[in-house]
């Protein structure tokens, strides 16, 4: 397993990066367009991971960047949720706060040359804030003249991906105190 090496999962983590002053930028203006962005960037994070396992392009760094670049997308699209007025602030706060505070577990626990893989807790809270978050993105956009509220979905989802976030958080620190030990 290599420290740098670029390479096309690492090219991809990247471009998540770099798409986050994208999306902020856009979903302002244009709600389908940044919800667009956002999703792009998502789906990035499934494909650096899967091309990384498939093709045996782990790296530390890949490691190390993967879960920021998670991270920065995610909080990004929170704060500008808040600042939309589409999401409590409480509540981007606690998954921030869980957000930190698993990031840090793992750079201790990578320091320490323990990997400590993602739960599926964790992936199903991803996949609840990606849900929440296209959906509140999307509020006022195109398709406010579809018979369902995205609104209602978004705030159901972002709901889900707070009780996961919590969940998930415990879980994660639990399983690092085991393993460091």
């Amino acid at each position: 397993m290599g420290i740098l090496k670029l390479n096309i999962p690492t090219v991809l983590t990247l471009s998540r990066i770099i798409l986050i002053p994208v999306f902020v930028i856009v979903a302002y203006q244009h709600p389908f367009w940044g919800a667009a962005v956002f999703g792009i960037a998502a789906l990035t994070d499934f494909l650096d991971g899967y091309l990384a396992r498939r093709s045996g392009q782990i790296t530390k760094f890949g490691i190390i960047l993967d879960p920021l670049a998670d991270k920065f997308l995610v909080i990004s699209a929170l704060v500008v949720l808040v600042d939309m007025a589409r999401l409590s602030a409480w509540m981007a706060i606690v998954i921030i706060v869980r957000e930190f505070l698993v990031t840090g577990l793992r750079v201790v626990a990578l320091s320490k040359d323990i990997i400590i893989p993602a739960e599926m807790g964790g992936k199903l809270k991803t996949t609840a804030q990606i849900t929440a978050i296209l959906c509140l993105i999307l509020v006022g956009s195109i398709f406010d003249n579809l018979p369902i509220d995205l609104y209602d979905i978004g705030t159901t989802f972002v709901w889900a991906a707070l009780v996961l976030s919590v969940v998930s958080g415990v879980q994660y620190t639990i399983s690092f105190w085991k393993k460091v030990r």
